[in-house]
Order: structure tokens, then C-alpha cells, then sequence
């Protein structure tokens, strides 16, 4: 995957042009299906409703677009729509070039093919991830509804014998001023004949329809009314339920099996031993999970994690002590330290943290008469996981067809570079013969103590001040694993041996500080661990804008204009922390035990600030009141769209912040379910406004840049508060200085 660090030097203005497809590329693509008609998946799902396989073929003029003769105009959404609303914003961008009828637009998932569907900034590779999708498929998706338009254009020129120029095209309907019309639907049998332009023209901004509207979500009355399908919901003939039994401890491998038991469960078919566990195979979920809790297991631990989580937070404390590999580096910040008037120190520890998806991972494997298989999940990795299974299975990956269903949540997790689950689908299937379709459930405890998790991390930062009260040093250090290195992806992201995703954030600071030292230790350690949401900002934003506060508490100064004197060079930092504190009314009346503090930071090419409001409440803690937040992540294509994925990321972040946190005793995960892992409840949830800034720059990401702000927005204002300082995350209220 790629780095933030990577997607902002693609945005840099220095760097190469946004990634388009070649003409080549894209005539290959739409080669590959104009003209044709794409059969529709047609899936047994057991008498519901069956969305995805309702879709009318129709003639397809370029990969990304279908239309039906009933004016339906199909998008192909290439990523995978998880809940953040990609499957609308791409098709606002096809619509509003083609000048369709939003009445009529639908979104289909793409089919696994990197050739025609791959994510620009991650190379020969289809995945979501990183908040790209809209980034890397903005002018892809303009070009073909352009493309699409020009051809159902001169489809009509060549039926009426008018030229091209004086046809008009609005809301899905061709004309001419000699009063004839047609629709989208009557031309596109002949449209598909046409032979795709070598260039189009788009749209001027002045020009658009839908894009920066609040066009309501497609997804919206399929999912408010149950309708959506979802992996969970597949059914396939024959389909049995698989759910396995993992190693308790991380690294923990099978020693010895009894499934006698397991087997007289009524329901339950088979019993396999896999790599990853054993598997227990029944007619449905709850016989499997009953069969599963007849297995007598005998595990080896030698080679697995029996360390605590806090005899390894020890552990990278001591680490801390030295210095580590050098991620960033300039004047000589151990000495300006050293002449420092003022000297600032904190330490911070983060947890690991459980993604938690409301939909957990599943996924249905069914093995075809020619040996090919077919799989319906929740698919965020397409081609990794096409390989996968491919490689297990002994097949070419194209023999692997993946049917990309909607998702509930990710976050991160159904995005692994092993692609894990489905890994264990092909070991189920490679087991079984593929005899029948397999059905693999993981229950909510099997994810949240299966890992794979945020990694844990420690971070000490010292910074001085001059006597003037200038910023003048900084010196910071991380220790925590890597979720990266010994992966496919190592080549890519770590580089002089530093894991890009593990000091970003912290490594690229955008303040104007002369002296600057940031280095990072590897913990190693067999506990799973993998991007959360807004992956290594989710820390580092943390440590930086609380560190920062305290700086401009310890120099006599408004943090807001502390900040401000220090972003002289980043404009866009500058402008969204201002517009977050011009609408928070900062530096107004406040109540008194009310604080409010200030964040802001950069992550995936997008730029948010936030204002956060909190009460002190007599029993101790506090309530976070409300939080104010400005985003700029370029165009706007659909503002609800931005404000809903800034509301959840506040609400995803302070979740973390408040008490979230994975454990380990003796190597053993403590939280299991919701009870034990609790998501913020409404109750929890603080007023928020979220404030656009208006924007020609090229649409950057949103669903993760939301997170990172908040909880040291919320620390800054419990400082304001309380004057305690809120280092280390979940809060604990209760701790000495706190």
C-alpha cells in the first residue's frame, strides 16, 4: 500500500502529473467489453432480495460504464465501498461528465482484474486503501463518462445526419434543436458501436451538475431497508459454514487434535486441521461454533508471544533509552537542547488497537467444475488476494473470480497484505476437495482476539524554547513494530530502514522547527499487526499537536497563534486551522470548568483542523461538548459525503481515545466482544460541525484524514480545563498528573 508520504509527493507540484491511464490502457479496457454485453452475477441468497443480481445488461461503452436500453446508467465502482461512500462519489464524477439522470445511476462493483481496475497510485495492483479512491480515480472517471457521452453523441449525429456539435445532452437525454430526441437507453445499442474518442473535453468546473452537491448516497434505501447483500448474506447451493479454531497465543501452532466430540455435534460435517487452526465444518453457523466448542486442542507455544502488554511496554521503554534509526534529521537538535532556556518532555503509549468492523470478516468459496473457483467477500485487496488463493489452490490467478459484495466497515482489516482470510478460505477448500461451497465466518471474538491490530507504540518528545520563547528544538522517538517489513509491500514503503507508516506524521512535521531529530526502533514481536484507520497518524498527531500545546503554554502564547507563526510555509495547514478557530469562536467566553483546544495535521494528502469544547465533570473526566473541524481535501465531489466521514472519524478516534485498548495477559488477549472493546456510544458522541474549505485542487482522501486531530484536540482543551496534561492514550483520568 502506498504511504501518506508517497500520496502527498504525488500531490506535491513538483511531482509527476496525476497518474492517467494511458490511451492505450484505456481503448484496452473499454476493447474489452464495448460492444458487449457483461452478464450479471446471478447468486441463490437464499430468497432475499437480491440487489447486485437484479442489474439490466446493456452495452458498455468504455470499462466504468454500462447502459441499460432502460436508461439505467451502471457504473463500475473498482473499489471496494465499505461505508465510506466511494460507491456514489465515483459515480457523481461519471454522471456529471455524461450528463446522465442521477435518477438512474447505479453502482456495481467492478470485477477483480487489475489490468482494467487498478488503483493508479498503488501501480498493477486493484485495492482500496489509503484514502486513494477518490484521488487516483478522479480524472480516470471524468474520462469515461466523457468518453461515454462523445460516443452516445455521435450515435445520435449518425441516426439524425446532424453534426456532432450541435447535439445537446441533458439529464440523460440527446437532442437537437430540430426537436429530436432520444434517450440515453434508445442510443446505446448503436453508441457501443462507435469507436471511443482519442480525446474528450471536460468539463469546467463552472459546468458541473453534481459534483460539490449533496447528491444523496445510492446505498442509502438498499441499506436503511435491509436489501444490501453482504458476504454474510451469500448463499450458494450445497454451502456449508466453516468457523476455526486459532492458536489462543500469537505464533501458536496445533499439537495435538480430539474431535470426536466435535463431530457428534448435531450439524456438523467435517472437522480439518489447517495451518491457521482447526476447522470445523457444519450446516450452519451455530452448529460450527457448538462443534468448535467441543474441540479438545492441544496447542505449542514455543515459538509464540507470552510476553503482557505491559511487561512489552516495559520492554520498549528500555529501548527508548538509545537512540534508534534516523527517519528525520537537521541542525543538531541534541545541542540546541542542551542551550535551551525551556525544555519540554513527554512520554506517550499507545495501545494496540482492534479495528472492530461491525461486519465481521466472512467470505464463500465455491470451487467450479473446471477447477477455477469463485469467492464472494468483502474484498479490499482484490489482486493480493486473487494471488492468494491462487497460490494455495495451484491456479493462475485469473482462475480466482472475486464478486466484490458491499462491506461492513474495514477500517484497515480486510486490507492484509497475507490476505488472510481468504487464505484460510483456499486451505478450507484445498482440504476439502472443493466438494462444496464453504462458507468461512469469523465470530467478533475471533477477530478482536485474533488480531490483526494497530500496533502498540511508545514515543518520548522533548522540545526547548529560546529565551524569546521560539521553538528551536525537537527531538523525538518511536518505538513499536512494523506491519510492514517481511511483507510484499517492504520494497516500497521502507526505505534506509525506516517503516514509512510508523513515523509519518512525526518524520515529515510541517512546523518551521531549525533543529529536528526524529528517529524509531523496531519491536518485533509475532502479535498481527496492520494499518487502522489513519494508520502511523493515529499516534503521531497525538504526540506532536499535545506536545506543540504544551510548548505554547510554556511560552506565554495563544496555541492558535503559536501554531499559525509557525506554518508560514503550509498555507493549507494555515488556512484550515484558521477557519477551525474563526468558527469555534476562539478565544471567545468559555465557561468556567469548559476548556477548548486546537489540533490540526495533515495525513493522506488532506488537511483538517479541529476545535474541541469539553466539560470537567465533577466526578472526575470530562465531557467532550462539541468539536468544530475544517476540512480541505481539494474538490469537494459530494460535501455530505466529507462531513459524514469527518463525523465518523471524530467519532471512531474518540472512541479509541476514551477506552479502547487490546491487552495481553501471559500472551493472551483480554477484550473479546463490544462489552470488553466498547465503540463510543451515542451518549459519547459531542455536537459537531464540519466546515469545507472551497477548493480547485485535485480531490485528495477523507476517510481516514478525520481521525487524527480529535484526541489531542480533546487533550489540549482538558489541559485548558483541568490543566492536566493527557499524554498517553485510552485517557486514564485517574492517574497520578493526570
Amino acid at each position: 500500500m502506498i504511504t501518506a508520504r508517497q500520496l502527498q509527493a504525488l500531490h506535491a507540484p513538483e511531482a509527476r502529473p496525476l497518474p492517467l491511464p494511458s490511451r492505450r490502457a484505456f481503448l484496452q479496457g473499454a476493447g474489452a467489453v464495448a460492444g458487449a454485453l457483461i452478464v450479471g452475477t446471478v447468486v441463490d441468497f437464499g430468497g432475499r432480495s437480491a440487489a447486485a443480481a437484479t442489474f439490466k445488461d446493456g452495452p458498455a461503452p468504455n470499462a466504468f460504464v454500462r447502459i441499460g436500453t432502460d436508461d439505467s446508467v451502471t457504473v463500475l465502482i473498482k473499489h471496494l465501498d465499505k461505508g465510506q461512500g466511494i460507491a456514489t462519489g465515483l459515480a457523481t464524477i461519471v454522471a456529471d461528465e455524461l450528463d446522465a439522470d442521477w435518477a438512474k445511476v447505479r453502482a456495481e462493483f467492478a470485477p477483480a482484474d487489475a489490468k482494467l481496475y487498478n488503483n493508479l497510485f498503488f501501480g498493477p495492483f486493484q485495492g482500496t486503501g489509503g484514502s486513494t479512491s477518490t484521488a487516483n480515480s478522479w480524472m480516470q472517471m471524468r474520462m469515461a463518462g466523457a468518453a461515454a457521452r462523445a460516443m452516445l453523441v455521435a450515435a445520435a449525429a449518425a441516426e439524425w445526419g446532424v453534426p456532432a456539435a450541435e447535439i445537446t445532452v441533458v439529464k440523460g437525454v440527446v437532442g437537437h434543436a430540430s426537436g429530436r430526441s432520444a434517450s440515453f437507453g434508445a442510443l446505446a445499442a448503436k453508441a457501443a458501436t462507435i469507436t471511443p474518442p482519442t480525446a474528450v473535453t471536460l468539463k469546467t468546473p463552472d459546468q458541473w451538475v453534481y459534483i460539490g452537491k449533496p447528491l444523496p448516497r445510492l446505498d442509502s434505501a438498499d441499506k436503511t431497508t435491509g436489501r444490501t447483500i453482504y458476504a454474510m448474506d451469500v448463499r450458494r447451493p450445497g454451502q456449508l459454514t466453516a468457523v476455526i479454531a486459532h492458536p489462543p497465543r500469537f505464533g501458536g501452532v496445533v499439537k495435538a487434535v480430539d474431535a470426536s466430540a466435535a463431530k457428534a455435534v448435531a450439524g456438523v460435517v467435517d472437522v480439518v486441521t489447517l495451518p491457521a487452526g482447526v476447522a470445523v465444518l457444519a450446516r450452519d453457523t451455530w452448529s460450527a461454533m457448538r462443534g468448535r466448542d467441543a474441540l479438545k486442542v492441544e496447542w505449542d507455544d514455543s515459538k509464540a508471544e507470552t510476553r503482557s502488554t505491559s511487561t512489552m511496554m516495559a520492554d520498549y521503554k528500555a529501548l527508548a533509552a538509545r537512540p534508534g534509526a534516523v527517519a528525520a534529521a537537521r541542525g543538531d537538535a541534541a545541542a540546541a537542547l542542551q542551550g535551551a532556556a525551556k525544555v519540554i518532555e513527554a512520554d506517550f503509549s499507545f495501545p494496540y488497537l482492534a479495528h472492530a468492523p461491525m461486519e465481521p470478516l466472512n467470505g464463500v468459496i465455491e470451487v467450479q467444475a473446471d477447477g477455477s473457483v469463485e469467492i464472494w467477500a468483502g474484498s479490499q485487496f482484490q489482486t493480493v488476494e486473487q494471488a492468494t488463493v491462487a497460490a494455495i489452490l495451484g491456479l493462475k490467478p485469473e482462475q480466482v473470480k472475486i464478486h466484490t459484495q458491499w462491506a461492513g466497515g474495514s477500517f484497515g482489516r480486510r486490507a492484509t497484505p497475507q490476505a488472510d482470510y481468504f487464505a484460510e478460505m483456499a486451505m478450507l477448500a484445498k482440504a476439502t476437495g472443493g466438494r462444496t461451497p464453504i462458507h468461512l465466518v469469523w465470530t467478533r471474538e475471533d477477530d478482536i482476539q485474533g488480531g490483526h491490530y494497530r500496533p502498540m507504540f511508545h514515543h518520548t518528545v522533548r522540545a526547548g524554547l529560546d529565551a524569546a520563547g521560539k521553538l528551536v528544538a525537537w527531538e523525538h522517538r518511536l518505538v513499536g513494530q512494523s506491519f510492514i517489513v517481511g511483507t510484499p509491500l517492504e520494497a516500497m514503503v521502507v526505505k534506509d530502514g525506516i517503516d514509512g507508516t510508523a513515523v509519518e506524521g512525526a518524520a515529515d512535521l510541517p512546523y518551521a522547527i531549525p533543529n529536528l531529530a526524529v528517529d524509531w526502533h523496531r519491536a518485533d514481536s509475532p502479535i498481527p499487526t496492520l494499518w487502522w484507520r489513519s494508520v502511523g497518524h493515529t499516534h503521531t498527531a497525538h504526540a506532536v499537536e499535545t506536545v506543540m500545546d504544551a510548548i505554547a503554554a510554556a511560552a506565554g502564547k495563544d496555541p492558535v497563534a503559536f501554531r499559525l507563526a509557525l506554518l508560514q510555509d503550509h498555507p493549507r495547514h494555515a488556512a484550515v486551522l484558521q477557519l477551525a478557530a474563526d468558527k469555534a469562536g476562539w478565544g471567545g467566553p468559555i465557561e468556567k470548568g469548559r476548556g477548548r483546544g486546537v489540533a490540526v495535521h495533515e495525513s493522506f494528502g488532506s488537511f483538517v483542523a479541529m476545535v474541541a469544547e469539553v466539560t470537567a465533570k465533577p466526578e472526575g473526566g470530562v465531557r467532550v461538548d462539541r468539536v468544530v473541524a475544517a476540512v480541505d481535501c481539494g474538490i469537494a465531489v459530494n460535501p455530505d459525503v466529507i462531513r459524514a466521514q469527518v463525523e465518523g472519524g471524530i467519532g471512531y478516534g474518540l472512541g479509541a481515545a476514551l477506552r479502547n485498548q487490546i491487552t495481553l495477559t501471559d500472551g493472551i488477549v483480554d477484550q473479546a466482544n463490544f462489552d470488553t472493546y466498547e465503540p463510543l456510544r451515542l451518549s459519547d458522541m459531542p455536537d459537531v460541525e464540519v466546515h469545507i474549505v472551497p477548493s480547485s485542487e485535485t480531490p485528495s482522501g477523507i476517510g481516514e484524514p478525520g481521525v487524527p486531530p480529535v484526541a489531542p484536540a480533546v487533550a489540549n482543551a482538558v489541559f485548558a480545563a483541568t490543566g492536566r496534561r493527557l499524554w498517553s492514550l485510552p485517557w486514564d483520568f485517574n492517574a497520578k498528573g493526570a
